[in-house]
This record gives C-alpha cells, sequence and structure tokens, in this order.
C-alpha cells in the first residue's frame, strides 16, 4: 500500500506567515527520505489559516530541493484558473522534474464571497467542471487548438477530488480521484468506490485509482494523538463560529480555555465530536482502522494530510505514519 503527504501549509500562531511555505518545502524533504511515494500541496485564497495560494509556485520550490518523489496538487480549484495557464504551470513543473509532476483538480471557488468576487467567479457547475478539464487534458495531451509548452511525451496523471460529484466525473473522464473529508464516514463509501471503478471509462489506457485521504496524526497513545489533532479540529470549530479558518494555536492555550468553561456550548460540543471522529491514534489503534477503510473502498493509496501545532510532533507523526501499513 503506497502512502503519501499532503501539506496544505499551515500557519502557526505567533510565527511569520511566509515561514509556513519554507515549512512545506522542508516537509517534503523528509517525507522524501521517509519513502512517502507522494508530496502534495493545496490552493486556498485570502484564508488566514493557510499561506499557500499557488500551488504550482510552491511544488518548483519542493522540486529544487527533492529528487524522487512525486510532486504533486490536492489541488489545483480548475474553476479559479482558465486551462491552458494550469496546462502550462504543470508542463514547466515536469519539465523541471521529469516523470515526478501530478495535477489534482477540485472545484471548490473562493472560501468567502469576496474572495470569490476577486477571483472572478461565482459559480461552478458539475458539468462546467468536466468541461474544463477536458480542455485541460487536450492542452497537456496537445490535442488542443493552442498548444501548451512545452510539451511533454508524458504529460502530469489528472486526479479529482471527489467532492459533489468529482468521483462520477472521474470516472466518466478516465481519471483518477481522491476521497477525504466527511465522505469518508459516510456508510456508502464502499459503494461509491465500486461504483468508481465500475463506472470508470478509460482514456489512453487509464486504470481506476483511488486515493483516500485523512487527517492521520500518530502519537504512543490515543490521547496524546488526539492532543495533536487539536489545533486543527479547534480551528476548524472557530471556521465555523467565526467564519474565519485561523492559524494553528497551541494545544495548551486551547484545552486552558476548555477547562476555564471559556468555550460556549455549540463550540465545545463541535469540539468533542471533532476530536472523537479524528483520524488519531497509536499505530495499533490507526492500523486496525485504516485497515477497515481500505477493505472496505479497495483504495489504491493513502494520502495522509494530518497536521499540528508542534512541528517536532509532526515530523514524528510523519515518520510512523510511513511505516504504518508496512
Amino acid at each position: 500500500m503506497r502512502i503519501s503527504l499532503l501539506d496544505r501549509s499551515r500557519t502557526r500562531d505567533g510565527r511569520p506567515e511566509p515561514v509556513a511555505l519554507r515549512d512545506s518545502v522542508e516537509r517534503a524533504v523528509s517525507a522524501e527520505s521517509q519513502g512517502y511515494h507522494r508530496f502534495w500541496v493545496a490552493e486556498h485564497h485570502g484564508v488566514p489559516g493557510i499561506a499557500s495560494g499557488s500551488p504550482a509556485v510552491l511544488l518548483a520550490a519542493a522540486g529544487q530541493r527533492t529528487t524522487t518523489i512525486r510532486l504533486g496538487s490536492g489541488g489545483v480549484m480548475l474553476p479559479n484558473h482558465r486551462p491552458l495557464v494550469v496546462a502550462e504551470q504543470f508542463l514547466m513543473l515536469e519539465g523541471l522534474a521529469p516523470g515526478r509532476v501530478d495535477l489534482g483538480l477540485g472545484r471548490s471557488l473562493g472560501f468567502t464571497a469576496p474572495v470569490r468576487e476577486a477571483l472572478g467567479r461565482t459559480e461552478a457547475t458539475a458539468e462546467q467542471f468536466a468541461h474544463e478539464i477536458l480542455q485541460l487534458r487536450d492542452h497537456l495531451e496537445g490535442s488542443a487548438p493552442v498548444t501548451a509548452r512545452p510539451a511533454a511525451d508524458t504529460p502530469p496523471p489528472l486526479h479529482v477530488l471527489a467532492t459533489g460529484s468529482g468521483l462520477q466525473t472521474a470516472a466518466r473522464l478516465g481519471l483518477g480521484a481522491v476521497i477525504g473529508g466527511p465522505a469518508l464516514l459516510s456508510d456508502d463509501i464502499g459503494e461509491s468506490a465500486a461504483a468508481y471503478r465500475r463506472e470508470f471509462r478509460p482514456h489512453r489506457g487509464s486504470v481506476p485509482h483511488l486515493m483516500v485521504s485523512m487527517d492521520l496524526l500518530v502519537a504512543d497513545t490515543d490521547a496524546a494523538a488526539q492532543e495533536l489533532a487539536l489545533p486543527e479540529v479547534w480551528a476548524m470549530v472557530r471556521a465555523r463560529e467565526a467564519g474565519a479558518f485561523p492559524p494553528l494555536e497551541d494545544p495548551a492555550s486551547i484545552r486552558a480555555r476548555v477547562q476555564a468553561r471559556a468555550l460556549g456550548a455549540r463550540e465545545e460540543s463541535r469540539l468533542e465530536k471533532g476530536l472523537a471522529t479524528a483520524w488519531a491514534g497509536s499505530e495499533r489503534t490507526l492500523r486496525e482502522r485504516v485497515g477497515r477503510l481500505l477493505e472496505t473502498t479497495g483504495a489504491d493509496e493513502v494520502l495522509a494530510s494530518g497536521v499540528t501545532y508542534d512541528r517536532g510532533a509532526l515530523a514524528e507523526s510523519d515518520a510512523r505514519i510511513a511505516r504504518l501499513l508496512e
């Protein structure tokens, strides 16, 4: 079972935001040494807790520091861009890191209305998304009216983030797919995965490839791992309450607020629920839990996306995750 890593360039309370980008590059270097198959980065705009708005730029930096690990996006939000421009960016990356580049695609728009307005897109239907994927693929393969440069003998493979109808789109276009988030907890996740394979229409010899993405964090005990998960779960709670996704905070300060009963009842309930469902635990716990998911979905690859405030603890967790399914 291949294991890969997704890094969202999370900012941390009390640290300058650009440092998060350098942290991402260093994490890519470590991921390569630990044997991860891929290192992916994300695209977010105007979000206080995330520094990366341009996956292609960040991947170019990671490519200069690595030599073997695959590099990709999880993902480029295609409705925010013209397909030709995305094709040019990732063909350039392929030219700089031959045979190592992936292109993961999503259809999410900006986090808030002002961001969506600034990006110039207020709607992205499933049909529009599929059409733009086809345009992008034609550019990558050199069959579009305008040829994207530099041309590649083997263009970067495409993967679709399976939000909404993304899984059906991936199957219909013969592309890889990534399932993550709440969908992993759905009772029909197994049937969704089976339908993807059943409805898959090959393109130029492509075969189904399904990744499952989760915020994996490993520590000596389940309780210690949940403490690692606390900053990200708290950020999700604050995003729902305040409408802004904040930087990661020190778990000690979060616990102090909990113990001082400074949280509202709804905040406390969401925090408890988030921690209870987090993919955080000891190696034994996660090996069993992830194993059940892999058996249910028949997934080909795990894309780990966990993050915590303490970078040293995160590095140790990454090292354990790399060995989790051996």
